[in-house]
């Protein structure tokens, strides 16, 4: 395996956000934000009413082969022009299906001030980094994979459906975009956890089939897990609860037992690697992945810190960009720069920007410094809402 290159930058943005500005005011209400989003979305309702009788006929003759997850399309103009509304989504959409967040009112980073996530470098070059990553991830899958899209998922479909949204960015690795709307183009732009891809041989894993690789090497670890699970720490989603039981929660499917003896957890070899032969992979009496291997590791298939995103879904993030009409932003603070660019990008073509989001978001003032003060949400919206909360009745109203 190649070298790789140690990460400049070592620390996520964790700085406090400053409290939103709500635009417009009205919107500091449930009802005042969906009136605020309504109007935002108004104008790609038109536009694409506009052009239905147009798309009819092709959509009738078109395949029904689902857009493969983690690809994204060019967003489909209307007749007249003008694009749809592009959704930029984060871990906040997703915290009502049971998973963490990063920086909301009960985030990893505002609870639990010592986490620090792996990183790329340790990851690719540190076995024990690994023993730890992946029996912290042991645990944390049974909550990944009991978890389910929630009702901000199921309105975004209906805004699809209804030819407002065209495309979808989400920076979350939970797959809910492409599960709840496979027809609606989705661009996960950190990867998912859904399979692992090997290092040397890039072949993609089942995540599914390597938990159970795991239960097998781990016994201990398995029994342990099926303690957790009846004590009822991995079944509730209240992060003080689980506190309680000796459990920290974080995004992902990460979750710390301290103390834990972690140098004991094995995981195992890349299988097509193993059966090729043509990469040194050696193993230990269990089948585990053993020192001294030049090749055969399994990484999860997501975007790490101090990864780069791969050159084609950064062009393909950005081209769904150029051809939306505008950019709502929903459930992220936006402080991963990759995702901060792509609003960034937005504002600079002269596009309207959306944000709902509970609490603060990484430079705000530069999208909203020029909004008109007539603004009742046509040219910019700014929500501290849930979003399973409002976007359901948001498609209620704009389905009228």
């Amino acid at each position: 395996m190649p070298p790789v290159r140690a990460p400049l930058l070592r620390i996520p943005y964790t700085d406090p956000l400053p409290a939103p500005t709500l635009i417009p005011p009205s919107a500091n209400t449930v009802a005042g934000a969906v009136s605020a989003l309504v109007e935002f979305l108004a104008p790609t309702l038109s536009s694409s009413s506009s052009s239905s009788s147009s798309s009819s006929s092709s959509r009738s003759s078109a395949s029904t082969t689902p857009t493969p997850p983690s690809t994204i399309s060019t967003p489909t103009t209307t007749a007249n022009g003008r694009g749809k509304t592009l959704l930029l989504t984060g871990a906040g959409i997703s915290v009502a299906s049971g998973l963490a967040d990063y920086r909301g009112t009960a985030g990893t980073y505002t609870l639990n001030k010592t986490y620090r996530p792996i990183y790329y470098h340790e990851f690719c070059v540190n076995h024990q980094a690994r023993k730890r990553y992946w029996a912290r991830s042991f645990l944390g899958w049974t909550t990944l994979e009991r978890a389910r899209p929630n009702a901000a998922h199921e309105a975004v479909r209906r805004l699809g459906e209804m030819g407002v949204v065209g495309s979808v960015i989400t920076q979350n690795v939970d797959s809910f975009h492409p599960t709840s709307h496979p027809d609606l183009p989705t661009l996960e732009l950190h990867g998912y956890l859904r399979t692992l891809t090997c290092l040397t041989c890039h072949t993609a894993y089942p995540r599914s089939a390597f938990q159970s690789d795991l239960s097998r090497l781990n016994p201990s670890w398995t029994a342990f897990l099926h303690s957790m699970l009846a004590s009822g720490a991995l079944a509730t989603e209240n992060l003080s609860e689980r506190r309680a039981k000796g459990l920290k929660t974080n995004p992902d499917g990460d979750v710390d037992v301290p103390g834990a003896e972690y140098s004991t957890f094995k995981y195992p070899a890349c299988p097509t690697c193993l059966a090729a032969g043509k990469t040194k992979v050696e193993v230990d009496k269990d089948g585990a992945w053993a020192s001294g291997s030049e090749g055969g590791i399994l990484k999860p298939s997501v975007v790490m810190f101090g990864e780069s995103i791969p050159a084609d879904r950064k062009i393909a993030a950005e081209t769904a960009v150029d051809a939306a009409d505008r950019v709502l932003v929903v459930g992220s603070s936006l402080a991963t720069y990759s995702a901060w660019r792509l609003a960034k990008r937005a504002k600079d073509l002269g596009k309207p920007i959306g944000i709902l989001n509970i609490g603060g978001v990484r430079g705000e003032d530069t999208f909203f410094a020029d909004v008109p003060a007539h603004n009742a949400g046509r040219e910019a919206v700014r929500c501290s809402v849930s979003a399973d909360e409002v976007l359901p009745e948001v498609v209620r109203v704009l389905g009228r």
